[in-house]
């Protein structure tokens, strides 16, 4: 078994698009309409083959009482891996994107939370070596 997709409800796919792509990098893997909205997946320019993320529409009723509760607690509704965290939050900053948390050391990795601009905190994430890892004293 294997993760093939995964979603992320977003305000607006259109918007969502733009910045998935445009600010953080990823690649349009699908756009297909569906009614008013679109089965609309992006996937990093690393692992085209990879699993995809799907910026799925926010309007289930649902959606926003859950995110706006994640938000308002400081939580990430996903995490993206990167190699040199401070590089990414240096670029990103620079493209204008909010940090909530800027990169912190947790022992065995280096995090970062922004907010994504379509109604989520997004965390970044650099796992250290073993031998750079506070448990590895």
């Amino acid at each position: 078994m294997k993760i093939a997709l995964t979603s992320l409800f977003v305000d607006d796919q259109r918007a969502a698009l733009a910045f998935y792509t445009e600010v953080l990098g990823f690649t349009k893997r699908h756009d297909i309409p569906l009614g008013d909205d679109f089965w609309l997946t992006v996937v990093s320019p690393d692992s085209p083959d990879g699993p995809e993320l799907l910026l799925e529409p926010s309007g289930h009723p649902a959606v926003k009482p859950y995110r706006d509760a994640l938000v308002e607690d400081g939580i990430p509704l996903a995490q993206f891996s990167v190699d040199d965290i401070e590089a990414e939050h240096a670029r990103l900053t620079g493209k204008g994107v909010v940090f909530t948390q800027p990169p912190t050391d947790i022992g065995t990795a280096v995090v970062a939370v922004f907010d994504d601009t379509c109604g989520n905190l997004i965390q970044l994430i650099e796992m250290k070596a073993p031998d750079q890892r506070a448990d590895a004293r």
